[in-house]
């Protein structure tokens, strides 16, 4: 397959390295060109961890046009902040009607994605995709190296255009079928989106060791105590109410792990405790970071303003928004994905009615 990777970041690394051992034809598009000039000289990545060699891609490349010449799928692994963005560049040089699968969308990206893309290219339409996570544990490691620890299990995904999730897998490489399930609706990979649960609380509940020049910490291992685990699960919780709420009761944060990585744990923190592919994983050095101005704007913003219509209490949630707003200086809640920036119009699942008397 010509498959088009946007991003060169930790994901879209392992991606197209993953894609190109299995023999697809891969190209890698970046908007910085000053991170992907090494690839652009050798068009060689070296991986590390459960898949290891240097591996082959086609094109790299900073040109957009470029980048979208005939893609037979295009698969977005870069933050979902960036997600409005890219529906507009995307549209406005891509030629031809294909797939596109945010990985992941993070808390409603299809929807969005979607909304924007159809203001800039009524001509081509595109079957857009989300998925729950994505489906490496990895890290970059150099311009051209990336690390990939782990692969995930079961990971979620739904379109927005197609009658039945099962039938996005007819459009993805063969050699990720195995690691992706069909979702029963978006609810499943929108709030079932535990990156928000995992990522925003820790980070912001550690600024000052965070922002320390001297310490170096393990983000899940060291950042995510007994205590920070309970409160992370109080926002988990008030996440599934969400789900319950509309129509399609997601799993826990823990349940999600046990499955995932095949763990066991009573609680949040004893499964991220005995998690094997975390134990390497190191701390931003900066707030400035996707795990705070991806996740909240795009995690947190939407499942608070969904859950406030639906008259539920999101008390933990609300709190991490105010902390992560005041601290950063950034109004999260106007500049992410709140209501006005969701359109239901072309949702074909079950969720609809539901998502549609929540957002009235």
């Amino acid at each position: 397959m010509k498959i088009t990777v946007i991003g060169a970041g930790n994901s879209g690394m392992a991606m197209a390295a993953h894609l190109s051992k299995e023999g697809h034809q891969v190209t890698i598009w970046n908007r910085s060109r000053r991170s992907i000039e090494k690839l652009i000289k050798t068009h060689s990545i070296r991986s590390s961890g459960i898949i290891s060699g240097n591996f082959s891609v086609h094109c790299v490349t900073d040109v957009i046009s470029e980048a979208l010449k005939d893609p037979d799928i295009v698969l977005v692994t870069t933050p979902a902040n960036s997600h409005r963005a890219l529906a507009e560049l995307i549209a406005k040089n891509i030629n031809k009607s294909t797939a596109i699968v945010l990985n992941p969308g993070r808390t409603f990206g299809a929807l969005e994605f979607k909304a924007i893309y159809e203001k800039f290219n009524k001509t081509h339409e595109q079957i857009v995709a989300e998925t729950q996570t994505i489906i490496y544990t990895c890290r970059k490691t150099d311009e051209d190296a990336v690390n990939i620890i782990a692969f995930k299990e079961s990971v979620l995904i739904a379109s927005l255009d197609l009658p039945s999730n099962l039938e996005i897998f007819d459009y993805l490489p063969e050699c990720l079928h195995k690691y992706f399930t069909p979702a029963h609706s978006m609810i499943q990979t929108s709030i079932g989106n535990v990156g928000m649960v995992l990522h925003c609380a820790p980070l912001l509940l550690n600024t000052g060791w965070t922002e320390s020049k001297k310490n170096i910490y393990k983000y899940y291992y060291d950042g995510i105590t007994p205590t920070i685990g309970k409160f992370i699960e109080k926002i988990d919780l008030e996440r599934v109410r969400v789900s319950e709420a509309l129509g399609y009761k997601v799993e826990s944060t823990r349940e999600w792990m046990i499955r995932t990585y095949h763990v066991t744990g009573n609680t949040l923190y004893d499964c991220i405790q005995a998690n094997e592919a975390y134990k390497t994983i190191e701390a931003p050095g900066s707030l400035e970071h996707r795990y705070i101005f991806e996740d909240v704007p795009c995690g947190l913003v939407p499942l608070e303003a969904i859950g406030l219509k639906l008259g539920l209490d999101m008390n933990h949630t609300t709190l991490i928004i105010d902390l992560a707003t005041k601290l950063l200086c950034v109004d999260f809640r106007k500049n992410g994905r709140n209501l006005a920036h969701l359109d239901i119009s072309s949702i074909n699942d079950g969720f609809k009615e539901n998502l549609k008397e929540a957002l009235l």
